[in-house]
Formats: C-alpha cells, sequence, structure tokens
C-alpha cells in the first residue's frame, strides 16, 4: 500500500460514509484526537504488562489498530486541505535528520 492508495480508498470511503454531509476541520480534529486517546489507553495497557501490574495486555493487536487509525484519520485531515502527506511526512522526516545532523532520509 501506498499513500496514494490510501488517499483513493479514504476519499472512496468518504463517500460511501458521509453520504453528502459536509464534514469539518473541527470533526476530522476530534476524529484523530479520538485514536490518538485510544493509542494512548493502547500504550497504557501494554505498559501494566510491563510493570507487573493487573490489567495489563501483552498483545499488539490493540495499538497496531489504533496506530493504523491515527494514520487513516491525518490523510483524511490532509485530503480535505489538499495537502500531500507522502511529500509532506518525507519533507518532514528529512527537515528533522537535518536540524540534528542525522544521516538517514527518506
Amino acid at each position: 500500500m501506498t499513500f496514494e492508495e490510501l488517499r483513493r480508498a479514504n476519499r472512496a470511503r468518504h463517500e460511501e460514509w458521509a453520504r453528502g454531509t459536509d464534514v469539518s476541520l473541527a470533526f476530522r480534529g476530534l476524529e484523530l484526537a479520538g485514536e490518538a486517546g485510544e493509542a494512548c489507553n493502547e500504550l497504557k495497557k501494554l505498559e501494566r504488562t510491563r510493570m507487573g501490574m493487573v490489567g495489563g495486555r501483552d498483545d499488539l493487536q490493540g495499538i497496531t489498530e489504533e496506530l493504523a487509525d491515527i494514520i487513516v484519520c491525518a490523510d483524511l485531515i490532509a485530503m480535505d486541505l489538499g495537502i500531500d502527506l507522502e511529500a509532506a511526512v518525507q519533507k518532514k522526516f528529512n527537515s528533522t535528520s537535518e536540524k540534528y545532523g542525522l544521516t538517514t532520509r527518506l
């Protein structure tokens, strides 16, 4: 899967899901925040297990799904704003490497 394929699928699914409803950026932001919160909850459960506490989880299924949801939501926001997310990620990754004198680039 590429960013381009994700965008195409996001656009098509959005049409099915929203059924003509004008989705605001505020809604998109809340959606992203909700998914980030769910990812944090999954991390908390993993940390409970690492620390030997009750109520933990040691499988990665939950965090895997929530991280994927975050990527999908970020692309939906980028889609609505006309941002090429693939190019933006590459540019930001490379600029952070340059800023800190690291050689790894996309």
